[in-house]
């Protein structure tokens, strides 16, 4: 029921507040008193999405400062190579350190080029200072962006944030500085981390035989992206090590992301057998069709999403459609490239969980759009 002055109930301007910009809310928050009591509403803060391109500097007047003890999970956009957009994300991790304790989730993305040899220090810097300072911290995304992690970062979050469950640290760089020795301390140190994105460099068999303990919490989610040149010269993984993984985590699920730096036989060493593969995204220099033989025979039950990026041949045609008959259960598959009629038909007809493919019959502009499946 609406105020008899004609003022809207505090609660129903936070539910419009939480979809205002930084900005906004800065300016709704002036405008009277009841408006800036509803501004201050946890519901308006809870789940904050920042664009630091739209908002510019001086976003965070004072007055609004203490609304940070009210985000919970934070999403964070800003372009590395724009200083005003770098400059304002910067300030805002640096203001959220100081007023973390409610922070449960943080995802960091970053847009655009990043520039040349920039370590992103600023960035990391004020990242670290949050998780030294979020101790209730539960989410940590740092795939988007683009400057080298490394052992330092790793080690503060696990110092930090004892209630970590999920950690994504598989972003796109050149070289990979997380050694599995940091991984395993921010294990012992976070037992409920059910979700983990790495580098291949990164894990190790000791690693993998942690999170098969007794006592470990269920385990959910390993992303693992072998792009960099330590990826590549990463020691191989038992498949002994992966079966145990298995058999102690039945509903785990891999997903494996192969970059054009590795090796032919780089890639036989990482296609394990026992490894619970659902998605396998392939974007090889070299052979593709191996992969995806090796795909269809041993991650039949697992896979769910297949992403291919390869030149178009016979041979290839040939594994995607063997694939489609032993992989009943795939649910998208992407191959950018031009495919023969009978590889459409092929997983038409024996996927009936497919939901989205992209699957060209002739050469189209790019972007290639995905076709949904009703």
């Amino acid at each position: 029921m609406a105020d008899p002055r004609g003022q809207l109930p505090e609660e129903v301007l936070a539910l419009i507040f939480r979809h205002l910009s930084l900005r906004d809310r800065a300016a709704a928050a002036g405008v009277c008193r009841a408006w800036a009591a509803a501004a201050t509403y946890s519901i308006v803060w809870r789940d904050t999405n920042v664009s630091c391109d739209c908002e510019g500097e001086g976003m965070l007047p004072p007055s609004l400062s203490a609304c940070l003890d009210h985000i919970h999970n934070l999403r964070l956009e800003f372009e590395p190579s724009r200083e005003p957009s770098r400059r304002t994300a910067t300030k805002l991790l640096t203001a959220l350190a100081g007023r973390a304790q409610g922070l449960r989730g943080l995802r960091l993305e970053c847009h655009g080029e990043k520039p040349l040899f920039d370590a992103g220090s600023d960035i990391l810097d004020a990242v670290q200072a949050v998780c030294k300072a979020a101790r209730a911290l539960r989410h940590l995304d740092l795939r988007r962006l683009p400057f080298t992690l490394d052992d330092a970062l790793v080690l503060q979050v696990a110092r930090g944030c004892p209630e970590l469950c999920s950690l994504f640290l598989d972003n796109c760089t050149l070289v990979g500085s997380v050694g599995p020795d940091s991984v395993l301390e921010l294990l012992a140190a976070c037992p409920r981390v059910r979700i983990l994105g790495l580098h291949l460099a990164s894990l190790s068999r000791a690693t993998l035989e942690e999170l098969a303990a007794p006592d470990r919490a269920p385990f959910a989610l390993l992303a693992l992206r072998c792009a960099c040149p330590e990826d590549a010269r990463a020691p191989a993984l038992p498949d002994e090590a992966w079966a145990a993984m298995r058999r102690r985590h039945p509903g785990l699920a891999v997903e494996l992301e192969l970059e054009p730096t590795l090796s032919a036989d780089t890639v036989r060493r990482v296609l394990q057998p026992s490894v619970p593969v659902a998605a396998l995204r392939l974007n090889l220099s070299g052979d593709s069709v191996g992969p995806v033989r090796f795909a269809a025979h041993h991650y039949a039950t697992s896979l769910r999403v297949l992403e291919v990026r390869a030149a178009a041949s016979a041979e290839l045609d040939a594994a995607l459609e063997e694939l489609a008959t032993r992989c009943a259960g795939l649910r998208e598959v992407h191959c950018f490239c031009v495919v023969r009629p009978t590889v459409l038909g092929a997983f038409r007809a024996h996927c009936p969980r497919l939901r989205s493919y992209t699957l060209k019959l002739t050469r189209e502009p790019h972007p290639w759009r995905p076709t949904l499946v009703a």
